[in-house]
C-alpha cells in the first residue's frame, strides 16, 4: 500500500511538471512525456499478446507510437491549417502501411517464419500466418497507440484547424483544458471507485473479468467525477484568460457534466478491457515498471478511450455547436 501510494504520488507530481511545462515554456514536453507512455505500452500490450498465443512483430508494435507522433508533429509543423479530419485520416493510413510492412516482413523472411509455423505445430500456410501475425501487430497499433496518441492532439488541440480563428486566438488555453480534462477524468473515476468499493463493497461489477470491482464501486467513481469535474470546470471558469476560453467557445457546465459522466463509464470500460487482456494471458500486471501499480500499461488503461472520446466532445462543442 506504501509503495503504490509513493508511485501515485510520483505520477501526479510528474504530470503537474509536464503542465507547467506545457504552459509556461513548450508543450513539446508533453508529447516527450506522450510518446514514452505510448512505446512503453505498445511494448507490453505485444508481450500480452504473445501470451495470448497471438503472433506478432514485437518491434514493429513497439516503434509504431514513434511514427505517428512524428506525423502529428510534422502535420504541426508544416501545416497546422491541414484540420482535425485529415489528421485522423493520415493516422488511420499509417497504420494500414505498416500493417502492409507487417505482412511483407513475415513473407521476406521466410525462413524464420517457416521455424515459426512448425514450433507452434501450427496447420497454417506461410501467407495465412502472415496475415494473421500482421492482424495481431495492427491490433497494437490500435491499442494502445493510435488511442493514446489523441493525447498528443489534445495537446496540440488549437494548432490543428484554422477553424478556431472564428471563436478567437486562446493562446494554447483550449489545449490544456482540454488535456487537464481528459487526465482528471479516470483519475477521479479511478480513484473514488477503489473508495467507495472498499467501503461500501457489495455485488461484484464482473467477478470473472476483474474480482475486485463492485457495482456500488462504479456507480460511486462516476458520481464522484461528475461531481469533482464540475467543481474543476468553476475553479477555472474563476481564472479570467480561462474564462474567455469558456465564454467564446459556449463551453457551459452541463457539457462537462456530459463529457465527465460519459467519460468516467469508458474510463472504467478501459480498465475492464486490459483485465480482459491480461485475463487471457495469465498475468496479473501487464509489467513491473511502476511499483505498486504493476506495468504502464496497468497505469494507462482508463485513459485509451477516453482521449478520443475528450477529443470528440471537444471538437463537436468547439467547432459545431
Amino acid at each position: 500500500m506504501k509503495t503504490r501510494l509513493m508511485t501515485s504520488i510520483l505520477i501526479v507530481a510528474v504530470l503537474a511538471l509536464m503542465f507547467v511545462l506545457k504552459s509556461y515554456v513548450s508543450p513539446y514536453f508533453f508529447d516527450a512525456l506522450i510518446l514514452f507512455i505510448s512505446v512503453y505500452c505498445a511494448y507490453e500490450m505485444s508481450k500480452l499478446m504473445t501470451k495470448m498465443d497471438k503472433p506478432n512483430n514485437k518491434i514493429l508494435a513497439t516503434i509504431f507510437p514513434a511514427f505517428l507522433m512524428l506525423a502529428v508533429l510534422l502535420n504541426i509543423a508544416f501545416d497546422s491549417s491541414i484540420g482535425i479530419i485529415y489528421n485522423i485520416v493520415i493516422l488511420i493510413s499509417l497504420i494500414v502501411i505498416f500493417f502492409a510492412v507487417s505482412y511483407t516482413s513475415t513473407l521476406i523472411t521466410k525462413d524464420k517464419s517457416v521455424k515459426e509455423i512448425r514450433y507452434k505445430k501450427l496447420n497454417i500456410s506461410l501467407s495465412n500466418y502472415a496475415f494473421k501475425k500482421a492482424m495481431n501487430t495492427a491490433f497494437c497499433f490500435v491499442y494502445p497507440s493510435f488511442l493514446l496518441i489523441f493525447m498528443s492532439l489534445l495537446n496540440h488541440f488549437d494548432e490543428m484547424t484554422t477553424s478556431f480563428a472564428q471563436v478567437g486566438q486562446f493562446e494554447g488555453y483550449l489545449s490544456l483544458i482540454a488535456l487537464l480534462f481528459a487526465f482528471l477524468i479516470p483519475i477521479f473515476t479511478d480513484t473514488f471507485a477503489y473508495l467507495v468499493g472498499g467501503i461500501f463493497g457489495g455485488k461484484k461489477l464482473c467477478p470473472k473479468i476483474s474480482p475486485n470491482k463492485t457495482i456500488s464501486g462504479a456507480i460511486g467513481g462516476s458520481l464522484a467525477c461528475l461531481l469533482f469535474s464540475v467543481a474543476v470546470y468553476f475553479i477555472l471558469y474563476s481564472i479570467p484568460e480561462l474564462k474567455a476560453v469558456f465564454v467564446q467557445t459556449g463551453f457551459a457546465f452541463w457539457q462537462v457534466m456530459v463529457i465527465s459522466f460519459l467519460g468516467s463509464i469508458l474510463a472504467q470500460i478501459g480498465d475492464i478491457t486490459e483485465s480482459l487482456f491480461k485475463r487471457q494471458a495469465d498475468v496479473k500486471d501487464s509489467g513491473r515498471l511502476l511499483p505498486g501499480h504493476g506495468g504502464m500499461l496497468d497505469r494507462c488503461d482508463s485513459y485509451m478511450f477516453v482521449m478520443p472520446f475528450v477529443f470528440i466532445a471537444f471538437a463537436i462543442i468547439v467547432l459545431v455547436l
